[in-house]
């Protein structure tokens, strides 16, 4: 971690403003510059945390700020605690801290033992460049706060990062969410991220959700599989930048025509392949359909790769859905607000229906692709290999990469549909 100090710009100040912000202090811009409102809501925390309130965040004010960012502490219990008092003590929820802490007895706690507190924030950022740094750090916060939830890995990426996700429920009724194949795209992962924090909160508090879903309800009916983030590199290159240390390096500005800005056109993963683009329908097509577009090799986006499933994050897709042989996919991009439903004509009937009710919950158009967008995408796949709905999902309007401005309308057109699929 950076020493941050007033004068200084990037996604960790935005993240510290964000967690700020959400603790209460004033932060009127979660911009990611440092300036002097920042300092003063720095040195508040600082103050109130027993810091030395000097306005700048060194290695003891990050470990506290690591706490809060992860959501959750570490406590020793002592004698008379309760998870009643333990709670009033870091001003959270008691039946947070009991579903933390499972094995514990909370009529007879075990002094001396360490147990998890969870604060009273959220994890999930919604309003920050959300890295693939926040998406680990986020994956660890729920697991702690909700131990029933499983986490895993779903295959690793070209620079070896893993391919997280994690299942809602434990019904029958397999269902997949996944998001971020393109780069620029990136906002559809805190969108499953934080409909997944949403659905465990509302789930362990026994809530109901927009629409009268109950949480619970689903949870014994379906098992909702999400990868928030299919394409971590290409990720962490238009959030982060290409970093010298990068295999590639040489090779991607060449590929990036000659430029290091990775921030406005990259869609690709690591080596360049539209993972979109490289899955096995109709690849030859896409193939045939770069000529046109002027794609002759690797590249910011169309370039479907040397032959189907080149890439190791689209073959830890194909992997992990022929395992959990889903009934129901959807794979969330940006932008356009209009859902695709059909590939070759090879869907089911039902497809349209469902999708129709999936445009009707959203206010999104329900339509078909054309020209190279038609072939070779990871909803094209599944419906070609398995004959049951799958659906591309385009959130937002503008220019990709949508700003994070947009993401409280984009969950409220998407967390009913999302409900939904998981029940039909």
């Amino acid at each position: 971690m950076r020493t941050l100090r007033q004068g200084m710009r990037g996604n960790d100040v935005m993240e510290i403003q964000s967690l700020l912000k959400r603790m209460g202090y004033k932060i009127t811009r979660v911009d990611g510059t440092f300036g002097p409102e920042t300092r003063d809501a720095v040195a508040a925390f600082q103050s109130r945390f027993g810091l030395m309130p000097d306005g700048v965040i060194g290695p003891k004010t990050w470990a506290v700020l690591q706490r809060l960012l992860y959501g959750y502490d570490f406590y020793v219990i002592r004698p008379g605690d309760t998870f009643y008092t333990v709670a009033r003590k870091y001003g959270t929820r008691p039946e947070l801290v009991q579903a933390a802490n499972p094995d514990q007895n909370p009529q007879q706690l075990m002094v001396g033992q360490r147990m998890i507190v969870p604060y009273d924030t959220a994890v999930v950022p919604t309003d920050v460049n959300y890295t693939y740094e926040i998406l680990e750090r986020n994956m660890q916060g729920l697991k702690a706060r909700f131990p029933f939830l499983e986490t895993g890995s779903a295959g690793s990426s070209v620079l070896g990062r893993s391919l997280l996700y994690l299942r809602l429920g434990t019904g029958p009724n397999r269902v997949f969410y996944n998001g971020s194949h393109h780069a620029l795209e990136w906002i559809t992962s805190p969108l499953l991220m934080k409909f997944a924090e949403n659905f465990l909160n509302a789930y362990l508090l026994g809530k109901t959700m927009p629409g009268g879903f109950n949480p619970r309800e689903i949870w014994e009916k379906s098992s909702v599989y999400l990868v928030p983030m299919v394409n971590p590199d290409g990720v962490d290159l238009v959030l982060n930048g290409l970093r010298p240390e990068n295999p590639y390096y040489g090779d991607l500005i060449r590929w990036n025509n000659g430029s290091d800005d990775f921030s406005t056109y990259w869609e690709a993963n690591n080596r360049g392949v539209d993972l979109n683009h490289n899955y096995n329908a109709a690849w030859e097509q896409s193939k045939q359909a770069e000529e046109e577009y002027g794609i002759t090799g690797p590249g910011p986006t169309r370039y479907s790769g040397p032959y189907p499933e080149s890439e190791p994050e689209t073959r830890a897709m194909v992997r992990f859905t022929r395992k959990h042989d889903f009934r129901l996919v959807m794979a969330y991009h940006s932008q356009g607000e209009v859902i695709y439903w059909n590939f070759m004509d090879l869907a089911p009937p039902e497809g349209k229906i469902i999708g129709e009710q999936l445009s009707r919950l959203s206010g999104y158009r329900l339509d078909q692709t054309t020209g190279i967008a038609s072939y070779a995408g990871y909803k094209d796949w599944f419906i070609q290999e398995y004959r049951r709905p799958g659906y591309t999902v385009e959130v937002g309007l503008g220019k990709n990469p949508l700003p994070i401005s947009q993401f409280d309308q984009i969950y409220a057109d998407n967390i009913e549909m999302l409900l939904y699929a998981a029940t039909v």
